[in-house]
């Protein structure tokens, strides 16, 4: 099976490097800039206290058909990566791997939904450019179909993926999905401050406000209809327990769990966007919420102001201290944050 991994960043970059170790025919469709140090000096994967380096096989496009195209570009790139490479995707199974939600109905509009492959992704990485990912914690994968399809020769693609990582089929992914929204929407936070994700939870101020911002979304989420479906290692019960017990209480329980999820600073997707320069996908996170409470004319105002201040990041080049951000969101809080 013929696969490509289109986005070598964090996520895209392990893929391509356990899926080059484990021996799968695959190869990476990388940025200008680093498809020459990629062939030169090897990608560069650091984990469990060691680096090892692949010879990895990448071009700037694809030139040559292919059976399986993983999509890990953000998901405001990826109708340029299909236009640049879609002579030869004909036929091929496509995954996404993006966070947040919004991935698979761009895809949708260039593939039968019977071809795409929704993954989630329960392993973290930070990329280093232009050839170097760190592997902080896990290994696991997730797939199905968002639209409730079955997919021809979803299986073989999975013995490829099985190779390198702990892949587990889910036929209500959606449900699990809308789940990982909720791993992902504290990531913004740390986004506006500009700090690694433990030491900005670890301030049990940011992690009161993380819980309120939990607290809205998941109201939005059920008051639209959506059901939630458990992930290996994270039940779905575990996030209705934080969001109904007291928010201190709540939030010293979270800010433990970030502090231990790696020895490495985690900076999470957004940030990491932000740090290069790129748009971050807090619009398909914090922003799929503020989406879904317009939609089902339901109040979101914390996860809205939150996105707003992320864009004035991008925007103004500049993070925010911890005071500017409480000053910000003051105003739409019900709760004291303390």
């Amino acid at each position: 099976m013929k696969i490509a991994v289109l986005g070598c960043g964090a996520i895209g970059g392990l893929m391509l490097g356990f899926l080059t170790r484990d021996g799968c025919d695959v190869r990476g469709v990388v940025r200008d800039y680093q498809k020459e140090p990629l062939i030169e000096k090897g990608l560069i994967i650091a984990g469990s206290g060691k680096d090892q380096i692949f010879k990895v096989k990448v071009d700037d496009r694809l030139n040559e058909n292919i059976d399986l195209a993983c999509f890990s570009t953000k998901i405001d790139d990826l109708e340029d990566v299909i236009q640049a490479n879609k002579s030869y995707l004909k036929g091929a199974l496509v995954l996404t791997t993006q966070n947040g939600i919004g991935a698979d109905e761009i895809l949708s509009r260039h593939f039968a939904k019977e071809k795409i492959i929704t993954s989630i992704v329960m392993f973290g990485a930070t990329f280093y450019s232009p050839n170097r990912v760190v592997n902080n914690f896990g290994n696991e994968i997730i797939v199905g179909n968002f639209f409730g399809c079955k997919v021809a020769g979803l299986e073989k693609a999975v013995s490829q993926l099985n190779k390198s990582f702990a892949v587990t089929i889910d036929d209500e992914i959606k449900g699990a999905k809308y789940l990982k929204v909720f791993v992902n929407l504290n990531n913004c936070l740390a986004a506006i401050i500009g700090k690694s994700m433990q030491e900005t939870f670890a301030d049990l101020e940011l992690a009161n406000l993380s819980i309120l911002l939990n607290r809205e979304a998941y109201e939005v989420v059920l008051k639209s209809g959506i059901r939630l479906n458990s992930l290996p290692n994270y039940p779905k019960e575990r996030l209705q327990g934080l969001v109904s017990m007291p928010v201190e209480e709540a939030a010293a329980i979270f800010s433990k769990i970030i502090s231990g999820l790696s020895k490495e600073p985690l900076y999470g997707s957004i940030l990491q966007s932000i740090k290069r320069g790129r748009k971050s996908e807090v619009d398909y996170i914090n922003g799929e919420i503020t989406r879904l409470a317009k939609k089902h004319n339901i109040q979101a105002p914390l996860n809205q102001k939150i996105t707003e201040l992320v864009h004035r990041v991008e925007n103004e080049k500049r993070f925010f201290s911890k005071e500017e951000l409480l000053a910000e969101i003051k105003g739409v809080l019900s709760y004291e944050v303390r």
